[in-house]
């Protein structure tokens, strides 16, 4: 009688064993990471383009970290990063982000994507800039004096455009050149309100360009390129940082599920990508010199 009841015990013992395990398998929770909380300091072109909105809860969900998002003009996001006030870094003004790492605030600076950037205007185009290589576009902006709106913010789009009027060998002037001191999509809205001219990348106009009476008049020129990199803030020089968790979001840019949603993102709503995924090239991969 005894071994029957010892029997019995042991079989429903290790069917509970069993139970357990199974349920163990298919529901155990994944390991949560010891500080869940990362900082993005990035452009403000990640942030109005959508892109952000598609990439950071598939993250998060994967991850099980949570990101704040700091979208500012470029310049002050890698001032973040030069200050350890940030953790990670998504940014596109390739120069300014060299002198960055020669200063030892960031690290693992990796291609991530591209796309370009083009000069809208009104319809009428005043200036007759349409189709003009970007040289000729600005000098017949500043011979018409006709209204041009910068960002004026230190973005990597505020770069680009004074390294194009450098380039063309001409000094805007007040009076026709208006600094907005704004990110991309509030910098259109003034352009499209005064109908003047602006430099935006690509994303955030067609993020945008349904609220606009302005037109794409130049783009394709090879200047125009439009390079974002992610770059880690350097741990070791600033131990706040949560340097588990930037290389978790680095990971994960430029991992094959990363790189497949930023290539697709857009194709959907616009009809074309707003990005074009990078991961594991490099700028001389794209022509850069």
């Amino acid at each position: 009688m005894k071994q029957k009841l010892w029997a019995g015990l042991a079989a429903i013992c290790l069917a509970g064993a069993l139970l357990l395990a199974g349920c163990g398998g298919q529901g155990a929770a994944k390991t949560e990471p010891a500080n869940k909380d990362i900082i993005l300091s990035t452009t403000t072109s990640t942030r109005d383009s959508g892109l952000l909105d598609a990439l950071l809860p598939v993250f998060e969900q994967e991850s099980g970290y949570k990101v704040k998002v700091i979208a500012v003009g470029t310049g002050q996001a890698l001032k973040m990063g030069e200050q350890g006030e940030a953790d990670v870094l998504l940014v596109h003004a390739p120069e300014a982000e060299k002198k960055v790492l020669a200063t030892g605030a960031a690290v693992n600076r990796k291609l991530v994507m591209h796309n370009d950037f083009v000069f809208v205007g009104p319809k009428n185009d005043p200036s007759g800039i349409a189709k003009q290589p970007v040289d000729s576009a600005l000098r017949n902006i500043a011979q018409a004096k006709e209204t041009f709106v910068s960002r004026g913010d230190d973005s990597g789009t505020h770069k680009m455009e004074l390294a194009l009027w450098k380039k063309a060998g001409l000094q805007p002037e007040e009076g026709w050149y208006r600094s907005a001191g704004a990110g991309m999509g509030q910098t259109l809205k003034i352009a499209d309100e005064r109908q003047g001219y602006t430099l935006t990348d690509r994303a955030t106009w067609l993020a945008l360009q349904k609220n606009m009476t302005l037109t794409i008049l130049v783009e394709g020129d090879p200047s125009l390129l439009n390079i974002y990199h992610v770059m880690e803030v350097n741990s070791e020089k600033f131990t706040k940082v949560n340097k588990a968790g930037a290389q978790a979001f680095s990971k994960f840019l430029l991992s094959s599920k990363g790189q497949q949603m930023i290539a697709e993102f857009g194709k959907d709503k616009y009809g074309q990508a707003l990005f074009f995924a990078d991961g594991g090239k490099t700028e001389a991969d794209l022509g850069v010199k």
